[in-house]
C-alpha cells in the first residue's frame, strides 16, 4: 500500500508539473524561428535587392504555430504572444543584440543587405526566407 501511494503522489505532481507551461518565449525553438522570420522581414523591406520568400514565411509561422499546439499552447495564447506590445519591443531587442553579435547594426543598411546575401549563401534559417 506504501509504494502505491508513493507512486500515486508522485504520479499526481508529475502530471500537475507536466501540465505547467512556460511563457512562449522561453520555447526556444518557437522564439528564435520567429525572431529569424522577423530578421528577414527587416531585410527585404530595406534591400531593394532582397526579395521575401513569402509561402516559405508564413509555411514557417504555421509550423512554430503548429509547434505551440502540440505543446499544449491555445490560438488564444499564440496570438497573445505574436501581438503583444512587450514581446514585439523584446523580439525586436533580441534580434538587435543578434545582428550585433554578427557584426551588422541594424541601421547601417549596407551592412544589412550584405549580412541578408550572406544567410542566403549559407542557406540559414534567415537566409532560406530571403531571396
Amino acid at each position: 500500500m506504501r509504494i502505491f501511494t508513493t507512486a500515486l503522489i508522485f504520479a499526481m505532481s508529475f502530471g500537475s508539473t507536466a501540465m505547467a507551461k512556460p511563457p512562449l518565449r522561453d520555447v526556444a525553438e518557437i522564439d528564435n524561428g520567429l525572431m529569424a522570420v522577423a530578421i528577414a522581414d527587416a531585410i527585404r523591406k530595406s534591400c531593394d535587392n532582397i526579395n521575401a520568400r513569402l509561402i516559405r514565411a508564413y509555411s514557417e509561422l504555421n509550423r512554430l504555430k503548429g509547434l505551440a499546439g502540440q505543446l499544449g499552447y491555445t490560438e488564444d495564447e499564440v496570438e497573445a504572444y505574436v501581438t503583444s506590445k512587450a514581446e514585439k519591443a523584446r523580439m525586436k531587442d533580441k534580434a538587435e543584440q543578434f545582428l550585433q553579435a554578427n557584426g551588422v547594426r541594424s541601421d547601417d543598411i549596407p551592412a544589412l543587405c550584405r549580412f541578408g546575401q550572406e544567410q542566403i549563401q549559407a542557406e540559414s534559417k534567415i537566409g532560406q526566407l530571403l531571396r
